[in-house]
């Protein structure tokens, strides 16, 4: 395993869409064992792949300090109900917080690093970490969902 360099806002690689995943293979999964290298030392909850500057429609997060991980390759919510407004932040926009509305609680399809289908179902932060990896996964920054630039 090894620490990937994180690319901060400005970078365009944040901005693009990223391919789905069509080979499972060791080169996946030597790329989701950097991705969780490079989170474990980022201090993160969760890390998409155009963060590492892949183009390539993977997240890793984990929730209980690193102790255990959650994998995701191809994710596609599949479900979301209800409404949270919490502060987020971003390992690729260090030190900014800021509201944003995500669903409450969400249901996640996806596939492991192996190729076997998953589903992943989370609500409060958890949700709210599937739904700002998989914006990355579209180009999408937590900022630009912002309630304070809503509000403007």
């Amino acid at each position: 395993m090894a620490r990937r360099k994180i690319y901060q806002i400005g970078d365009d690689t944040l901005r693009q869409v990223s391919k789905p995943v069509t080979e499972f293979d060791d080169k996946l999964s030597a790329l989701m064992d950097d991705m969780i290298d490079t989170l474990v030392y980022a201090d993160g909850a969760g890390l998409a792949a155009p963060q590492v500057g892949v183009l390539k429609r993977i997240f890793v997060a984990t929730f209980d300090g690193g102790r255990t991980f959650i994998e995701a390759v191809n994710p596609v919510i599949v479900e979301a109900k209800g409404k949270r407004v919490a502060a987020e932040g971003c390992l690729s926009i260090p030190n900014i917080s800021e509201k944003v509305e995500r669903p409450r609680h969400v249901v996640v399809h996806a596939f492991d690093r192996h190729g076997n289908p998953i589903v992943l179902k989370a609500d409060n932060f958890e949700a709210s970490c599937y739904c700002h990896e998989i914006d990355h996964l579209d180009g999408i920054l937590f900022t630009d969902k912002s309630l304070r630039r809503k509000n403007r």
